[in-house]
């Protein structure tokens, strides 16, 4: 079992006389010390779902459960007190403007009662790990995005959390403050063995981080599992999208101009040999590259290419042999 089982989860909400199903018989378990990525475009009812692990928002049907325990069975002291070992961290930081860092670290321990010398070594502490040591006097507004996120971290592990969620945390930074932030969760997944759920529409940030993923797609989990099976081959029409990085969609074959489209895989230790030039040497057949990328997976390179093969079947069937046997992981669009 899980450290997080969301079982047979279903969420309702009533606008203007209307019944909206935002989340629909979802089911996921979630391991101790992994980092889970939850993906979807906008309005695919991940921020709600991540809102039901703590409750924040309960379920209409269905339940959560966190270290075994039913959170619908808890009483509101209860459930507080669970809250305290789930830590959370938004797209906006929420940071106390009036305060400045140590005090913005610091105040969620003055709520739960620690006292003010002890709180202040584990902000100090906390400061240290996110690389903050130097700012603990300014203020919110002396901050550039990425040092906001990094206290809102630092504040989110002031109560000792065994869960860190994270929703849309990185969104409202630019790519190379995005790398650090997730450099960031990962070495504090390694060093403080916190699972960590991300919750993101960026597959950029899934394939950096994640080792696990689901991808929720009008409020169904449409397709879950290892990230690098998922990027290899992936099955649902929302993953292609998400995987293509294109915000209308997932182009479809006949837009490309080709009629046989397979996707290929390369990774570190699959193919070393120049293998579309060998394969259209060999077999004296046409290849199309109609898209070609290269992304980081877990310190991984994987690259990947969409093909259009020729109509004869023997041809096509040739190639994607000549291919799989090469050691890459092929798939028919």
């Amino acid at each position: 079992m899980g450290i997080i089982e969301i079982t047979k989860l279903t969420k309702k909400f009533q606008i203007n006389g209307k019944t909206v199903v935002a989340l629909d018989d979802v089911n996921l378990s979630i391991e101790k010390g992994e980092i889970f990525g939850i993906i979807g475009m906008s309005g695919a009812g991940k921020s709600t779902l991540v809102r039901t692990i703590n409750y924040l928002e309960r379920p209409t049907e269905g339940d959560v459960s966190v270290y075994g325990v039913a959170l619908s069975e808890l009483g509101d002291r209860e459930l507080r007190k669970m809250r305290s070992k789930i830590g959370m961290i938004f797209q906006g930081f929420n940071l106390l403007e009036q305060r400045n860092v140590l005090g913005n670290v610091c105040f969620p321990m003055e709520l739960a009662g620690v006292k003010r010398r002890d709180a202040r070594k584990k902000a100090l502490d906390l400061l240290k790990l996110v690389k903050l040591e130097d700012k603990e006097a300014a203020y919110p507004s002396q901050l550039s995005g990425g040092q906001k996120q990094r206290v809102a971290i630092a504040r989110a592990l002031a109560t000792n959390p065994s869960i860190l969620l994270c929703d849309e945390a990185t969104s409202a930074l630019d790519p190379q403050t995005t790398s650090a932030i997730l450099k960031l969760l990962k070495e504090i997944n390694k060093q403080l063995n916190i699972t960590i759920v991300i919750i993101t529409h960026q597959m950029s940030v899934v394939t950096e981080i994640c080792d696990k993923v689901a991808i929720i797609d009008d409020g169904k989990v449409v397709e879950q599992g290892e990230v690098e099976r998922i990027f290899e081959a992936p099955k649902s029409d929302a993953a292609k999208e998400l995987l293509a990085g294109k915000g209308n969609g997932f182009v479809p074959v006949k837009q490309l101009k080709a009629s046989n489209t397979i996707r290929i895989v390369f990774k570190e230790n699959s193919a070393y040999e120049p293998v579309l030039a060998n394969v259209i040497l060999k077999l004296g057949k046409p290849i199309n590259i109609l898209k070609a990328d290269t992304k980081n997976i877990n310190d991984k390179a994987v690259g990947e290419m969409l093909l259009g093969l020729p109509e004869d079947e023997k041809a096509r069937g040739e190639i994607i042999e000549y291919l799989k046997n090469a050691g890459l992981s092929v798939t028919e669009e």
